[in-house]
């Protein structure tokens, strides 16, 4: 089964939610502030940027790094005039190698993040090996405080269902772990939409599962594909 999407993985764990997360760590008297945040493309990561910086006019450096796409395939960072591969380098090594834990299972596939750190010079320099501990250290203690979710390629298929039935079919599919993803009554018959894990055979299984739910009565559609956040 073929689909538009050409991203060689079909999952990947993303920030949970929209908002900033953000923490402050004391370093030898510097001050820096590491904020963590979901973008879905480099032009809003990069006016995200620009947005902090203007909010921290006053900082010695505001160092970025970002990585893009369900292949990670868009990494980008500066040092913002910290020592060459002191800063963002460091950063953006941080953020891909972090290991979120699903279901008890490890995966180091962070993506669709931006992670800012803003430094607030104390008077004590860190030197090279102290700055990469810093920069690294600033965004993984970000990362331990923001939730993180799995974002999936699903397989989008659609059924049409009497309304009385239609309680019970979403009661049923739920509780095989199907994600039904909303319900559309404008019709004589509703049609339910449900979010299948995209493999090769997967209305194959859905339909032999939906047909010994209902006596052969229902059978679902592919209407196309999506990317959706899931909660395993």
């Amino acid at each position: 089964m073929q689909h538009a999407d050409t991203a060689r993985n079909r999952r990947y764990t993303v920030v949970a939610h929209r908002d900033p997360v953000t923490v402050t760590l004391d370093i030898r008297r510097s001050e820096f502030i590491g904020i963590i945040r979901r973008v879905d493309s480099e032009d809003e990561a990069r006016a995200w940027i620009d947005e902090v910086r203007r909010t921290h006019h006053g900082a010695t450096h505001v160092v970025p790094a970002f990585v893009l796409g369900a292949d990670r395939d868009i990494q980008r960072s500066s040092d913002d005039g910290e020592p060459a591969g002191t800063a963002g380098m460091p950063m953006l090594q941080a953020l891909t190698n972090y290991r979120a834990i699903h279901s008890g299972t490890e995966f180091a596939d962070l993506s669709d993040v931006c992670a800012i750190a803003v430094r607030y010079f104390g008077g004590i320099k860190l030197g090279a090996g102290g700055l990469v501990r810093a920069y690294s250290d600033t965004v993984v203690t970000a990362l331990e405080q923001t939730p993180l979710i799995v974002r999936k390629r699903m397989v989008i298929v659609s059924l049409d269902a009497p309304h009385a039935e239609v309680g019970r079919v979403e009661n049923d599919l739920r509780s095989v772990d199907y994600t039904v993803l909303g319900t559309d009554y404008a019709g004589p018959q509703a049609t339910i939409t449900v979010g299948l894990d995209d493999v090769d055979d997967a209305l194959e299984q859905f339909n032999a599962r939906l047909a010994a739910m209902t006596a052969g009565e229902l059978a679902g559609n592919i209407v196309g594909t999506r990317w959706q956040d899931v909660s395993a």
